[in-house]
């Protein structure tokens, strides 16, 4: 006989941390405040003061602009500048004094000091940073201050709805505990080539920056970096690295001063539904070969174009974003097995990989295509993906000979770019009347314009047969 069902009402509920007051209390002195400070010249360079703007008679803010304008003497060029700003971030090692912060949160400071939660400071130096994961390890001097330090957690046992909570410094109040729960795993936001986000509904603003986001066992699961918001405050969409990534980062930066990284040095594109038909694939997943790097670990054949990569070590390659993170992860000269689909059939290859140079490395050999596997020619601008145009790719988009700038690979749906019909297999003549030839030179131009306060740029695009067209794309 089958047992009376039990009405919802008396069933036992999951219940969500009655406090984490405890927890909260052991952490706090381990998340510390970075302020930093940085020079700004004036905008013109040249001597002469600032003119002051014409207001209305009468204008309430004429009293503020010749306070401000009043100051500047006749013939002086135009002052610098102190410019501060603040965010968060933990120590991690209370011995040798280092701190974890976001890159973001430091770039281009003169100085960089750590504030404490019992008000202290100490001046830090910087070790080294990773601009493609956003992180930068501090050190400061251990003797000065006593630290507390936290661990890592294994955020590859995170799971969708576990608390977790935040500590860090948003709109510079100091320290502030935010609670939540992971609301998404694996989150791509195109910020980088190794997105990989944990998504959590704790409040996060600006000034959380660096802050550890943490799990109920008080071990660090994730480093919080960005929020999606429209109005600068948080509306519980807010992004961390995970430990998973971070982690092994930190470890190489505090080894070498930066990240190394393997390189198995092919130029890969998604693998769409025609392509994944055409290819007798029952799937659109992995990452197509578009081409192989000269003088990298597999130009001796080992891997061809054409070929789609579906596992890499043992690891699932579901989409072209997986396999740039996986090979940076892999240590540098490891032999892996990488499983391709060749001519239908699936196979396994063995490969050395290589290392991965930096951005400025890669630049002085003139070889723009020759960074991170997808990553260096595969960039995300103003919701597309730009790769290098060469044989494979015109023969992928069949895109005429004549035709040269930088090529879309990709369109995110609902984007700026989406919107003014751009399409993959479009290509990328000139930015604001300057001409490009990489995806480098695309995000580049953009950033120049919005440096220069612009909200639009103007791209003239070519079609695959030529014809070429203006689209206006808003920045902001």
């Amino acid at each position: 006989m089958q047992a009376p069902a039990v009405p919802n009402s008396q069933q036992p509920r999951a219940q969500g941390p009655a406090s984490v007051a405890d927890l909260a209390e052991g952490l706090l002195d381990a998340v510390v405040n970075i302020s930093t400070s940085q020079t700004v010249k004036g905008q013109d360079g040249e001597s002469g003061p600032v003119p002051m703007p014409k207001v209305p008679d009468g204008s309430p803010f004429q009293e503020f602009f010749d306070e401000y304008f009043g100051k500047q003497r006749p013939g002086e060029s135009n002052p610098s500048r102190k410019v501060q700003s603040l965010g968060s971030g933990f120590v991690v090692d209370a011995e040798q004094g280092i701190v974890v912060t976001n890159n973001h949160v430091i770039a281009d400071a003169d100085e960089i000091e750590v504030n404490f939660n019992d008000g202290s400071k100490l001046k830090a130096t910087l070790i080294g940073k990773d601009t493609k994961t956003d992180l930068a390890v501090l050190k400061v001097d251990p003797a000065k201050h006593k630290l507390i330090a936290v661990k890592f957690g294994d955020s590859s046992k995170t799971r969708i709805g576990d608390w977790v909570m935040a500590i860090g410094n948003p709109f510079g109040l100091g320290g502030t505990v935010t609670v939540g729960i992971v609301s998404a795993r694996n989150r791509d936001i195109n910020s980088g080539p190794y997105d990989n986000f944990i998504q959590t509904d704790a409040a996060i603003n600006r000034g959380n920056s660096g802050g550890p986001l943490f799990d109920m066992y008080g071990q660090v699961i994730g480093i919080n970096t960005a929020i999606i918001s429209p109005t600068g405050g948080s509306i519980g969409i807010g992004f961390a690295i995970p430990a998973e990534l971070a982690s092994g980062v930190i470890s190489q930066i505090r080894q070498f001063g930066e990240a190394r990284r393997g390189w198995l040095g092919v130029r890969i594109q998604p693998v769409t539904d025609d392509i994944a038909e055409s290819l007798g694939m029952t799937s659109s997943k992995g990452a197509l070969v578009a081409g192989i790097i000269e003088g990298g670990p597999v130009a001796n054949g080992s891997i061809l174009p054409g070929d789609v990569i579906t596992r890499f070590d043992g690891r699932e390659v579901s989409n072209v974003k997986d396999l740039p993170r996986v090979v940076a992860e892999s240590p540098i000269g490891k032999e892996v097995e990488v499983v391709v689909v060749r001519k239908g059939k699936e196979q396994t290859v063995k490969v050395t990989l290589g290392r991965l140079e930096d951005e400025d490395q890669t630049a002085k050999k003139d070889d723009p295509a020759t960074g991170e596997d997808g990553a260096a020619q595969n960039v995300d601008v103003l919701g597309m993906s730009l790769g290098k145009l060469d044989e494979a790719t015109r023969k992928t988009f069949g895109i005429a000979k004549e035709v040269e700038g930088v090529l879309v690979t990709e369109v995110q749906n609902g984007s700026i770019a989406a919107n003014k019909r751009i399409a993959p297999g479009d290509v990328i003549v000139d930015i604001a009347q300057e001409t490009v030839s990489t995806p480098e030179d695309v995000a580049a131009r953009i950033e120049k314009l919005r440096d220069e306060g612009r909200k639009n740029a103007l791209l003239m695009l070519a079609s695959k047969t030529g014809e070429l067209r203006f689209v206006t794309l808003q920045m902001d």
